[in-house]
């Protein structure tokens, strides 16, 4: 039988990468994506000329549905979680604009609101769930 030995980051190491830099990237990294994916949504809804509009859109589009169902795929593993989400984000999007296409109201403005529905539609059992697999908690201890 084979063992498996793990090496543990080393005090030198840690310091190295200065107190608390790895955890505290992830939160910056986070939000500013929603600021991104915001902006990209408020420059489409309102028709602005900007040079931005297009890839802060395309941004939003991606990202809001990828967000979305990666939340609620927590039980994968965090590579198999993050192609899932991509690939459920870019199928949320075909069908929104196939949708869109065959009932002739094709706009802008319509994809992104449908697109971000559909997001928070994807994401709202997730808090119900952690509601309640807390409380399921609270009553078992």
């Amino acid at each position: 039988m084979q063992t498996i030995h793990i090496k543990t980051a080393s005090s030198d190491d840690t310091e190295r990468a200065g107190p608390g830099l790895g955890r505290n990237l992830s939160p910056l990294l986070a939000g500013a994506a929603t600021a991104f994916g915001t902006v990209g949504a408020l420059l489409a809804l309102t028709d602005s000329g900007s040079p931005l509009r297009g890839p802060l859109t395309l941004f939003f589009l991606l990202a809001a549905p990828a967000a979305a169902i990666a939340a609620a795929l927590r039980g994968l593993d965090p590579f198999g979680r993050v192609l899932a989400s991509l690939a459920g984000a870019v199928v949320l999007d075909m069908l929104v604009a196939q949708g869109m296409l065959a009932v002739h109201r094709w706009s802008v403005r319509g994809g992104v609101v449908a697109v971000a529905v559909l997001s928070l539609l994807v994401l709202l059992p997730v808090p119900v769930r952690r509601l309640r697999d807390r409380t399921a908690r609270r009553q078992g201890s």
